[in-house]
């Protein structure tokens, strides 16, 4: 990697239940982790690849103290501290998104709409994680 290249990113995210996670991100993402299945039927890691240099990994929520070391409590269900947010070409495309994330087993946290920022939709995982799905930023 040449000296000024970005580091690769791995967003760690804690889930109760992988495959009830993995169901969603397949849907929301459109694609399947890879990797060869496991006893629960999905890989080990359970990596998404979002682009070049950034993966979403999903951490059963009993052993994310041990990717930690346990000296910082993970958020009870619905606490919040990030909001991830995926691009979208259009608005049709952000309203797909949100039916894609509904068909995965998440709910819709904000619908579809026109903010100051761009057309937006914001949904929650299965474990209250949010993402802000935009188009049109600033448009």
């Amino acid at each position: 990697m040449p000296d000024n290249a970005p580091a690769p990113i791995v967003v760690c995210l804690p889930v109760a239940d992988r495959p009830t996670s993995s169901a969603f991100y397949r849907a929301f993402l459109g694609q399947d982790p890879p990797g060869e299945p496991r006893d629960d039927g999905e890989p080990e890691p359970l990596v998404f690849p979002l682009n070049d240099g950034t993966s979403l990994m999903l951490v059963p929520s009993d052993g994310f103290g041990w990717v930690i070391g346990d000296r910082h409590e993970v958020a009870e269900r619905g606490h919040v501290e990030v909001v991830l947010s995926r691009s979208a070409e259009s608005e049709d495309s952000v309203a797909d998104a949100v039916a894609a994330a509904q068909r995965g087993g998440g709910s819709v946290v904000t619908v579809p709409g026109r903010q100051p920022w761009g057309y937006v939709a914001v949904v929650a995982d299965p474990d209250g994680h949010l993402w802000q799905v935009i188009t049109d930023p600033l448009g």
